[in-house]
């Protein structure tokens, strides 16, 4: 693998109320790490699988929140600004090994770029230890998808970061198997995506487009081949494009699965591509289990 090639790191989902979101999560069998706050005014918790995390992210103190000054990018201004119009997906996030060679890259390619930003927290680890860990984030954007936020993030502390015990979900999901993304057009957002992923070759369907990265796929699909793959319901949810809508995962025991979800009281259905949960009753983001 070319070290250019940067494969799915997580998803932000925003929500409005992170306590009801975080306890339907754990209630269809995930587990969650402890709530973490930033400086900058949001707050979050996470569900690690096998190398990639999506992180629930609210607003916690918004007189913390900066707003993007000149070439700067404002993680919590963005997310801020999303949750105004909707809750979901709100920032898809790849993988870095080179932060300077991200920017480099984004600036050759006539992508936007914005000022090196880096942090670090505290995290409480299963046991109730703390580690430092520590992230270098890159931004940039799709001028055609102004509702979704980019950025890779370089893991300073990668030991320190992920738990096997919080990679471990009762209902049985391993790994991530794809993002997906709907978009009007799929070949207008190709050259944006080819060079935010590093990813040259990819395949093209009637339903879209797939990058296949080095750790799960991003399907960009037009609204009619969404809604053919995961059902009207999960397509009537979404409504917006472009937009994240719906992540897939892998999971190993689908009774298990769906067990959690009948105990929760959760709506879901079967498509042709997997078990749907769909945004309407999911916080605004689908959760597909292959």
């Amino acid at each position: 693998m070319r070290s250019l090639e940067r494969g799915l790191d997580h998803v932000v989902w925003a929500v409005r109320d992170i306590a009801a979101a975080s306890a339907f999560l754990e209630n269809i069998g995930f587990t969650l790490t402890p709530l973490a706050r930033h400086p900058w005014g949001t707050v979050n918790r996470l569900v690690q699988l096998n190398g990639f995390f999506f992180e629930l992210l609210s607003v916690g103190d918004e007189t913390l929140i900066p707003n993007a000054g000149e070439g700067a990018f404002s993680f919590g201004a963005f997310n801020r600004d999303f949750l105004e119009q909707r809750e979901g997906g709100s920032m898809l996030v790849v993988e870095s090994s080179d932060p300077k060679e991200d920017k480099q890259t984004f600036e050759k390619a006539g992508l936007p770029s914005f000022k090196p930003f880096s942090f670090e927290r505290i995290a409480k680890s299963p046991d109730g230890s703390e580690r430092k860990v520590a992230f270098d984030l890159t931004f940039t954007r799709d001028e055609r998808a102004p509702d979704i936020g980019f950025f890779t993030c370089h893991h300073r502390f990668p030991t320190n970061f992920w738990q096997p015990k919080f990679q471990k979900h009762p209902n049985s999901v391993t790994e991530i198997s794809a993002v997906v993304i709907v978009v009007d057009e799929p070949a207008e957002h190709h050259i944006f995506f080819s060079t935010f992923t590093g990813i040259r070759e990819t395949r093209t369907t009637s339903l879209g487009i797939e990058i296949s990265t080095p750790r799960g796929d991003i399907d960009l699909l037009t609204p009619a081949g969404y809604r053919a793959l995961y059902g009207g319901e999960a397509a009537d949810a979404s409504g917006i494009s472009p937009s994240i809508a719906a992540i897939r995962m892998i999971v190993e025991d689908r009774d298990t699965l769906e067990a959690y979800l009948r105990d929760a009281g959760i709506r879901f259905y079967r498509s042709q591509a997997g078990v749907v949960v769909p945004a309407s009753g999911c916080f605004g983001l689908s959760l597909i289990f292959d």
